[in-house]
């Protein structure tokens, strides 16, 4: 099945599922974000083959949520760093989580627990308003046009 290029969409959705909607995609960032650098340890924590692995490293280097640094000259080795951009999918990922926690953990309960080491708590995402600070709700939620798109 080939996939549609969104990446000129006017929706901010729609490009960010262009670059993110990959389900590799988004596991190579939950692993980036749990600590994982190198090659070999993204392939044994997905089990995904080496090829694919390749390919959607090279897209996440290149759409610049990875760096692809060399540790090791001889041979040339390298791991993948998360950029400041790559950084920002941590909430996206910890949004995810949240849901999946409420509507797809069975009766054991969830495998991961997020713990904010800020203020030493166990934590789930909640999404809120960046003016008023409450949760948002499709229900309170309306979209206008916005600078961006056009007539």
């Amino acid at each position: 099945m080939k996939k549609t290029d969104t990446s000129q969409w006017p929706c901010t959705i729609a490009r960010s599922v262009n670059v993110l909607g990959d389900h590799w995609n988004l596991l190579i960032m939950r692993q980036a974000c749990l600590g994982t650098r190198r090659f070999d340890d993204f392939q044994s924590a997905l089990g995904t083959g080496r090829n694919i692995l390749s390919q959607r490293l090279t897209g996440l280097v290149e759409e610049g949520l990875l760096q692809r640094i060399e540790y090791q000259d001889n041979p040339p080795r390298f791991e993948y760093r998360m950029t400041e951009k790559g950084r920002d999918v941590y909430p996206i990922l910890a949004a995810m989580s949240a849901w999946g926690d409420k509507w797809l953990t069975g009766p054991e309960g969830t495998p991961l627990v997020l713990h904010h080491t800020t203020c030493d708590h166990d934590m789930h995402a909640v999404v809120v308003c960046s003016e008023c600070c409450e949760p948002i709700d499709v229900r309170q939620t309306r979209a206008l046009p916005g600078p961006g798109l056009e007539p």
